[in-house]
């Protein structure tokens, strides 16, 4: 029985000796997980975070950096599809090198049904602008001629908006 000799004569891929390497060199460098949990509102923005959030970090077999898995709803995954490169820009200018590779988007959690109940943060909602007292005076008086109730409210609330924005 004649032995195969390896064509590679004893040699073995780079990427296949450093693998461990670069990955406690990331790690020793503060590349972990917790970072992006903590603080992933002020990483991504809050308009990301309110609509995804971050749930594993894995590294490939014998390729260099990260895949990070970013958990969202099924209506937002299409507008979290589209701004992939720029989540993983974020991330990687928060670390200073290309940490991430690639950004891998689920719509379940990948440990199961029950851990995957997503929640996430609502953007909060924005306050009406206050209407100085002069404009709602004005807006008053242009409406008041107004005999139908509903009609002169209307007009009312557009004179407002109308007069504030002109007063900006």
């Amino acid at each position: 029985m004649q032995r195969r000799r390896s064509s590679t004569r004893g040699f073995k891929r780079t990427a296949t000796l450093l693998n461990d390497r670069i990955r406690q060199a990331g790690e020793s460098r503060g590349f972990a997980v917790s970072r992006l949990l903590t603080h992933w509102a002020e990483i991504v923005g809050q308009d990301i975070a309110s609509i995804a959030r971050p749930v594993n970090v894995g590294y490939a077999k014998g390729g260099f950096g990260a895949t990070l898995t970013v958990l969202t709803t099924g209506p937002q995954a299409p507008m979290l599809e589209m701004q992939k490169e720029q989540l993983r820009d974020k991330v990687n200018a928060v670390y200073g090198y290309n940490a991430i590779n690639r950004v891998r988007i689920t719509q379940t959690a990948p440990t199961g049904f029950a851990e995957g109940q997503a929640s996430f943060d609502h953007k909060p909602k924005q306050t009406k602008p206050v209407v100085s007292p002069e404009v709602a005076a004005e807006a008053d008086n242009v409406s008041r001629a107004v005999h139908d109730e509903d009609l002169r409210a209307a007009l009312e609330r557009l004179g407002r908006n109308v007069l504030s924005r002109q007063k900006r």
